[in-house]
């Protein structure tokens, strides 16, 4: 009897809690007992992007233990991989207890919630009882929020990030009411890493994937204590392959050890430095060149614009050295005068083996459905030869 009443108040309590708790997306209020039970469907108007969103929600408060996730295919041909429940469970616990997240606290969701980043977004704003506030996930996030509305946490992709600052100076006080931002999915460039340097709010690179739950490791990106390497969260063991890329094992791989493609130096048992992909590496000439470090002087190269373009560097089949480095940029062609001051910086910061031999320009990127450059698809485009 004492066993059944105590079934019965949690069951009540449940109840009461999926009655009062909702989520808002795309300014509509979703309380969670109309999301476990999918009653609107029928009577609100969705979008696919709502409709993808709240299935999630859906399956995550009935109680659905497997997910499967398609990968976001920046580094590769896209996968179907299934995380458990307790694995998405675990990442997001660490993520909340390292950030200091709350209840009651006030999270922006707007990443691609059909991929793990956004995905794990929900499960932290459900598995915390914050309020989420889910918009698409567009260049300027904040544009499609009320003005000055105050957010304690969110995560971003670089180029949101950039698009922030670039278009909403005002957007300033706003981020730095947050404890805490998280920016991933890609590299950050030298003109956004200058430009973070502006926010108070802690903010954190990601590293990590579809196969981890989100990240496993956090880059502060400004303050005093800024760093240049990753620091793993609780719980992560790492290690290097006989290519020298990092190896990860954690309750959250089930204990197994998964082996990445990512070239990296460990400081410590706790700390690595990120170098580049492994398939990242051009063989120019017998000297090897990681396109990673070529980007690095490119991106600070290109901050000396009045408005820098996206870019990548890649290779291309040359007679003489094997293969030669070059350089993608988007949108219309550089002035030549900026074209030149451009190369003049890079001849600075890149020895001559690592210098673009080549300039070409793609009108817009092809991107990947979490808002990556697709390097594969761009130059398929423009007609260049792929791996």
């Amino acid at each position: 009897m004492l066993w059944q009443a105590v079934q019965s108040l949690l069951s009540h309590n449940t109840d009461i809690y999926m009655t009062q708790r909702f989520l808002t997306l795309n300014g509509k209020k979703f309380y969670y007992d109309e999301i476990a039970a999918y009653s609107f469907r029928n009577s609100i108007p969705l979008n696919g992007y709502e409709a993808k969103t709240l299935e999630f929600c859906r399956d995550w408060l009935t109680g659905v233990q497997e997910f499967p996730i398609q990968t976001s295919g920046s580094t590769g041909t896209p996968k179907l991989i299934t995380l458990s429940r307790r694995q998405m469970e675990i990442s997001a616990r660490r993520t909340v207890q390292l950030l200091g997240l709350q209840p009651n606290e006030r999270m922006l969701i707007c990443l691609n919630t059909e991929y793990i980043a956004g995905m794990m977004m929900l499960v932290r704003g459900l598995l915390t009882e914050m309020q989420m506030t889910v918009v698409e996930p567009v260049g300027n996030p904040l544009a499609l929020v009320p003005e000055g509305e105050q957010y304690d946490f969110s995560s971003f992709v670089p180029m949101q990030l950039q698009t922030i600052l670039q278009e909403s100076p005002q957007a300033v006080e706003q981020l730095n009411h947050m404890k805490a931002i998280l920016v991933g999915g890609a590299p950050v460039g030298f003109s956004l890493q200058r430009e973070l340097q502006r926010l108070q709010v802690p903010t954190y690179h990601t590293y990590g994937m579809t196969e981890t739950a989100s990240h496993i490791a956090l880059r502060l990106l400004n303050g005093p204590d800024a760093a240049e390497y990753y620091e793993t969260i609780e719980g992560v063991t790492i290690g290097q392959d006989n290519r020298g890329c990092l190896t990860i094992k954690a309750d959250i791989t089930e204990n197994e050890t998964l082996v990445t493609n990512d070239i990296v130096e460990i400081l410590t048992p706790t700390r690595f430095r990120w170098i580049g992909r492994a398939d990242n590496t051009i063989n120019t000439g017998g000297v090897k060149v990681q396109t990673e470090v070529v980007e690095v002087a490119v991106s600070e190269a290109l901050a000396e614009l009045e408005q820098a373009p996206r870019f990548f560097v890649a290779s291309q089949p040359d007679e003489l050295l094997g293969e030669k480095v070059i350089l993608v940029l988007e949108g219309k062609q550089l002035p030549e005068e900026a074209e030149q001051q451009v190369m003049e910086k890079m001849r600075g910061l890149l020895r001559k083996f690592e210098m673009p031999k080549d300039i070409y320009y793609s009108p817009a990127f092809s991107e990947t459905g979490t808002g990556k450059v697709s390097r594969l698809r761009t130059m398929q485009k423009l007609g260049l030869e792929t791996d």
